[in-house]
C-alpha cells in the first residue's frame, strides 16, 4: 500500500467548510487533498489529480453523488469510493454500496470516524487487512478466489468486486465453513466501532449475493439465523 505522504484524496462537497475541514486534516496526517464543490468540478478534478481515494457528497448542485460515481467508472476510473449522505434509510445506504461506493457515512459526521473509515478501505482496495499469505486460489463449490489477481469467479463468469465485497467474500471464503458472526466480520472488514450499525454487513452481504447467485442457482452465502454468515456448498 502507498505510504502516507502519497495518498491522494479528493473531497467533493458543496458546503466549503465540510471540503475544506476534511482536506485540512487529511493533509496534517500528510496527504495530499484536493476539493471540489460539484460534480461536473469532480470529474475534472479526478482526470487531473487521479486520486487514491474519493469523499464524495449525494447531493451536489448539478450532477448528483451517484451520476459522479457512474461516470468515473464509465471512463475506467476504479478509484474508491465513501459516501457522505444527509439520508440515514435503509435505502439510501444500500443505493450506496450497490452503486459502487466502498462505504457510507451519514452527516453530521465525525472527522476522525471518516479519516478511519478511509485508512480502512485503502487497506481493501490495496490487498485486505491480512495481506501476508497470499498466492493462494480459495475455492468453495465453483466459486473461485484469486488472492494474487484478486479475481472472482462463479464458474466461468468473472464477478466485478468492490474493495469491500472482495473483502468480505475473502474472509469468509478463508473461513470456511465456519460461521462468522456480524461482530467478527465487522472487525476483520472494516477495522473501526461502527456504533452499532451492523446492518452495512447485510447491506454488503445482499449485494455479494446478486453478484455471486445470479443465474448460477444455488446460493453459496447461507445465513444462519441469530449467529451469522458463512460460504459453503449445500449437498443435496
Amino acid at each position: 500500500m502507498q505510504s502516507p505522504e502519497t495518498v491522494r484524496l479528493l473531497v467533493v462537497d458543496d458546503e466549503p467548510h465540510i471540503a475544506d475541514l476534511v482536506a485540512t486534516v487529511a493533509r496534517y496526517e500528510g496527504w495530499q487533498a484536493v476539493t471540489a464543490g460539484s460534480g461536473r468540478a469532480a470529474l475534472t478534478e479526478a482526470a487531473a489529480f487521479g486520486p487514491d481515494i474519493v469523499v464524495l457528497d449525494l447531493m451536489l448542485p448539478d450532477l448528483d453523488g451517484f451520476t459522479v460515481l457512474d461516470r468515473l467508472r464509465e471512463n475506467g476510473n476504479a478509484v474508491p469510493v465513501v459516501f457522505l449522505t444527509a439520508k440515514d434509510a435503509t435505502s439510501d445506504r444500500i443505493a450506496g454500496l450497490t452503486r459502487g461506493g466502498d462505504d457510507y457515512l451519514v452527516k453530521p459526521f465525525s472527522v476522525e470516524e471518516l479519516m478511519a473509515r478511509l485508512r480502512a478501505v485503502l487497506r481493501r482496495s490495496h490487498g485486505g487487512v491480512q495481506a501476508a499469505a497470499r498466492g493462494a486460489v480459495l475455492r468453495v463449490g465453483d466459486l473461485t478466489l484469486d488472492e494474487d489477481t484478486r479475481e472472482v469467479r462463479r464458474g466461468d463468469r468473472p464477478a466485478e468486486l468492490t474493495p469491500t465485497e472482495y473483502e468480505l467474500l475473502r474472509y469468509l471464503m478463508r473461513r470456511s465453513p465456519a460461521v462468522l458472526t456480524k461482530a467478527q466480520i465487522l472487525d476483520h472488514v472494516w477495522e473501526y466501532d461502527f456504533g452499532g450499525r451492523s446492518n452495512v454487513v447485510e447491506l454488503v452481504i445482499s449485494h455479494l449475493r446478486r453478484k455471486l447467485d445470479a443465474g448460477e442457482g444455488e446460493p453459496l452465502i447461507h445465513t444462519v439465523r441469530g449467529v451469522g454468515y458463512v460460504v459453503r456448498q449445500v449437498n443435496r
